[in-house]
């Protein structure tokens, strides 16, 4: 393991001297540990050497759960897509988040080599945090998750990402973070005209192997591959 400031990681490569960076970001109550399973299922051929950096949120209270201290990577106040959100604790992750992009750039890999991804809470942190990176990025991963703070997204989005491709992934069947949600998370985006590649799989909140092999495309295509 490794210490970036105020997050701890586990790091996974796919091949020697790895030339571009995925940060994996896990859902609530889960860790870092929770992905690792799939880095070998994007490892070359078709895909350059990877460095995969998944991060342990913060354990904090969350309102949702009853106040029970989790992994989080920011507070729940309900599940509705228009319920109150916490806006000090968003920006508190992006920041922590920002400061790995930072590391990664320090160890030679620059933004534009750098995929943000995450699954469900951590789906929305790479979204939010990427489309405000003053540094373009190589591209997007959101899986069963949203967008959120969308209507603040016209006046934050930082131009160097404006054209960053996006890919999204949801379950039809996803009855923790509703398709939905992740709908109008996928509209905004593209109504500021944000590519965004958007998949369904039928799955509850989870993985689809189907989503493995079409993300590991998405990936090949924004590395350069």
């Amino acid at each position: 393991m490794t210490t970036a400031p105020e997050l701890e990681t586990v790091e996974r490569t796919t091949g020697p001297e790895p030339t571009h960076s995925v940060i994996w970001l896990h859902g609530l109550g889960a860790d870092g540990h929770d992905f690792e399973p799939i880095v070998p299922e994007f490892s070359p051929p078709g895909l350059p050497a990877l460095r995969f950096v998944f991060p342990h949120a913060p354990v904090r209270p969350v309102t949702l759960n009853q106040g029970l201290p989790m992994r989080a990577w920011y507070d729940l106040y309900g599940l509705d897509r228009d319920a109150r959100e916490d806006i000090d604790g968003l920006r508190a992750a992006r920041h922590a988040v920002t400061e790995l992009i930072e590391r990664e750039n320090r160890r030679g890999v620059p933004a534009e080599r750098i995929v943000l991804a995450g699954f469900s809470q951590g789906c929305a942190m790479a979204l939010y945090t990427g489309l405000r990176h003053p540094e373009r990025l190589a591209g997007l991963i959101g899986l069963s998750g949203y967008l959120p703070l969308r209507n603040t997204l016209p006046a934050e989005r930082h131009p160097a990402n404006a054209d960053t491709p996006v890919f999204m992934a949801h379950g039809t069947m996803d009855m923790v973070v509703p398709i939905t949600y992740a709908e109008t998370s996928r509209d905004a985006m593209t109504a500021q005209g944000q590519q965004v590649e958007w998949h369904t799989y039928p799955m509850p909140h989870g993985l689809h192997p189907q989503e493995l092999d079409d993300t590991r495309a998405f990936l090949s295509r924004v590395t350069g591959a």
